[in-house]
């Protein structure tokens, strides 16, 4: 399993892009997904929503469980991918790409967000 060097990690999963105008999409790693199983359900949070950095934000339902998703960052929801809600599946087949959750206008990082080869370590256990 390859992270994509580019993104940085939270130690719940989750993924973040370098920002763009102060816009980051997010997502969940490859790691998570196999760990879920096949995601049949996911609700994000809503544009306009504000989320906090390390708190649950929306769900995603897999034939094994229901998993919190947490936000990687503080700031507002400026769009979620509706693809993800229509077709849940496309967290499992492309994690990094098209399964991505949502873009948030980020007004605050944590500190404590990995580099990839931090996360691959980290996930090794």
């Amino acid at each position: 399993m390859s992270n994509p060097q580019q993104l940085r990690y939270s130690k719940e999963h989750e993924w973040l892009s370098v920002a763009e105008d102060g816009v980051s999409t997010v997502g969940i790693t490859e790691f998570a997904a196999n760990a879920l199983g096949d995601v049949v359900y996911a609700q994000l949070p809503e544009v306009g929503d504000t989320v906090t950095a390390g708190e649950s934000c929306g769900e995603l339902e897999s034939t094994k469980s229901v998993s919190d998703l947490y936000a990687p960052v503080t700031g507002e929801i400026v769009e979620a991918n509706q693809d993800v809600v229509d077709d849940p599946s496309l967290v499992n087949s492309a994690p990094f790409e098209g399964g991505w959750l949502f873009k948030v206008r980020v007004t605050d990082e944590p500190d404590d967000l990995m580099s990839a080869d931090e996360y691959t370590a980290f996930t090794a256990g």
